[in-house]
């Protein structure tokens, strides 16, 4: 009788234990809130036990190691940040640990944006690491890039830049014959002037157009955006052009000298990269505001004038002049 009143015991405790470990494996856990939890290079299951404990993302480090041997399926966690939702049971947090599917940031680069000002966007990005030099203008390609902790941003640099190589060689191959561009260094320069003239997508081709039309006639392409850039490199100038930056001759003015300029003046985004190996048929050559946000276009000079003497009225009904 003492030998079955040993068993039943040891039967009942194996039970509780069995129901202490199983507590809490699917149920909501305890964090109130979403957490970032990071697993560094070389952790185990252990540590990372005792930091989800101290985060308050279990409520327990040993049950949940036991819980992870008995019901994890024998895979390692792996390193990385992750987010783990709020309410998380410790099944859904062991499954997101042993994912590989780490928590990943977003560094936005906006089309038209200088490299000095791409430099600024990666400086601010406060997860990365390392220093990193203002890339070669035109070099990067405008989208938002996904990056973890503690990535450098040397290695977000070089994906920004791998990413416009790759987009311009695809987007060479496409180009029309109407395009004014020879080579595809050229076709980022003028791609970078249409991106600095005009924010909406529906006119790129037309402003594209324009500036291939002064191009092929020896006309000087006139672009405000090329005035400043060498004063700037890209950033805001906040005052208006002085007559004496128009006479500069730097190999940007395009003022000043008719052809493209030495280089391009932002990095533009693929919109306008395809406006200028494909750009409209017209015979436009000038463009000026049209109060909404916009350009109306001219095939003469005449035209242009009198377009510029409408954009002068609404200037001055706006208080502006």
């Amino acid at each position: 009788m003492r030998k079955l009143g040993c068993l039943g015991l040891l039967v009942a405790v194996a039970i509780a234990a069995a129901l202490w470990i199983a507590q809490g494996w699917k149920g909501a856990g305890p964090a109130a809130r979403p957490l970032a939890f990071t697993v560094p290079q070389g952790s185990t299951l252990a540590s990372a036990a005792e930091r989800l404990e101290a985060a308050g993302a279990i409520p327990s480090a040993t049950r949940f190691r036991l819980q992870a041997r008995v019901f994890g399926g024998g895979g390692s966690i792996k390193a990385g940040e992750y987010e783990i939702p709020a309410g998380a049971s410790a099944s859904q947090i062991l499954d997101i640990l042993q994912s590989g599917k780490a928590l990943q940031r977003v560094v936005v680069v906006p089309e038209g944006l200088p490299s000095v000002m791409v430099r600024d966007v990666l400086l601010k990005a406060d997860t990365l690491t390392g220093d990193v030099a203002v890339p070669r203008e035109g070099s990067v390609l405008p989208d938002g890039y996904a990056f973890e902790r503690g990535e450098t941003r040397a290695a977000v640099l070089g994906r920004m830049q791998a990413a416009m190589t790759r987009y311009l060689a695809e987007a060479w191959k496409r180009r029309k014959p109407a395009t004014i561009a020879k080579t595809p260094e050229q076709a980022i320069v003028l791609a970078s002037i249409v991106e600095k003239e005009t924010g909406k997508p529906e006119e790129r081709r037309t402003v594209a157009a324009v500036y291939s039309n002064r191009l092929r006639l020896g006309m000087p392409l006139q672009a405000d955006p090329t005035v400043i850039y060498p004063i700037t490199k890209g950033r805001p100038l906040g005052r208006r052009i002085r007559q004496s930056e128009l006479r500069a001759k730097n190999g940007y003015n395009t003022y000043a000298s008719a052809g493209l300029p030495v280089g391009p003046i932002a990095n533009p985004g693929r919109l306008s990269i395809d406006a200028v190996l494909d750009p409209a048929q017209t015979k436009a050559l000038y463009f000026v505001a049209d109060g909404t946000g916009g350009h109306v276009f001219a095939d003469t000079l005449e035209q242009h004038n009198a377009n510029v003497k409408k954009w002068y009225a609404i200037r001055r009904a706006r208080g502006e002049m």
